[in-house]
């Protein structure tokens, strides 16, 4: 029974699988973000005057926003870095051809019982979706083996049908990598602009405050701080939602493929074999 499972165990997935440690992302996204406000963002040649109150482009005016804005340009950052990697893994789950194309092949193949057709499809296409089909077609030829004669169909449907979970469930590790992170910075992104507006505001306020036509500039300050950080934390909380929603549909239509497939050679089995007496 033992051989039986290690037949129906998936190949390992070939190509890019993801970044497993997204937390140096995230690092480095943070070390280029503060490295931009203060080097770009900061430079003299963006403001009017030495003092760097007077912005005369729109980077001086992003550094205006104050230290809030680099934070909120790390997550920009991550979001963008984590949909490239998001990308490239899906497109190696995705596999090398056409989804839909490679689902009716196979289901056509099934229906012709030609399951050595089926296997050659898998090896052209690749990806998640051809080792979990694999893994379906291996364990339906276990089930033909003389120690698994013994089983009943209902039995050998079932493993079959395992089978196909269990290699689907070694799969979605990596179809999902990283997007909790990218769905924390849909939330994140608007709270952390909202503080630095917040910050913005006690300084206009504390300005106003103090009185006098000398704190209008101060008042300026705070108040163009606030607008900043709130542009930019909406900005990136937008972007996170695109990203986020983009790729959990691909996931969904992956794992509907895969339902599919597994449904049919679960049913290809149970139509063709029947109880021996």
């Amino acid at each position: 029974m033992a051989t039986t499972q290690k037949k129906a165990s998936p190949k390992k997935s070939q190509g890019f699988q993801g970044v497993r440690g997204a937390f140096w992302i995230i690092i480095v996204c943070a070390i280029i973000a503060f490295t931009l406000f203060f080097t770009w963002f900061g430079r003299e040649a963006n403001f009017a005057d030495a003092t760097k109150t007077t912005p005369v482009n729109v980077w001086g005016t992003i550094f205006k926003g104050g230290i809030i804005v680099p934070v909120i340009h790390s997550l920009l950052l991550t979001v963008i870095a984590m949909a490239i990697e998001r990308w490239l893994a899906l497109k190696t789950a995705f596999g090398k051809g056409a989804l839909p194309k490679f689902v009716a092949e196979i289901k056509k193949a099934l229906n012709d019982n030609d399951f050595a057709k089926a296997q050659q499809l898998c090896d052209k296409q690749q990806g998640s979706v051809a080792n979990v089909v694999g893994a379906s077609l291996k364990a339906y030829k276990a089930m033909e083996e003389p120690e698994n004669a013994k089983l009943k169909k209902a039995q050998k449907v079932s493993k079959i049908t395992q089978a196909h979970e269990e290699a689907t469930q070694l799969e979605m590790p990596t179809l999902t990598m990283n997007l909790p992170i990218i769905a924390t910075i849909v939330t994140l992104g608007t709270l952390t602009g909202l503080l630095g507006t917040v910050v913005g505001m006690i300084r206009s306020f504390s300005a106003l405050s103090a009185g006098g036509g000398a704190d209008s500039a101060a008042l300026s300050a705070g108040i163009s701080e606030a607008l900043i950080n709130t542009a930019f934390g909406i900005g990136t909380s937008w972007c996170a939602v695109v990203a986020y929603n983009y790729y959990t549909n691909k996931v969904d239509k992956l794992t509907f493929a895969l339902d599919e497939v597994g449904y049919s050679i679960a049913q290809t089995y149970e139509a063709n074999h029947t109880d021996e007496a």
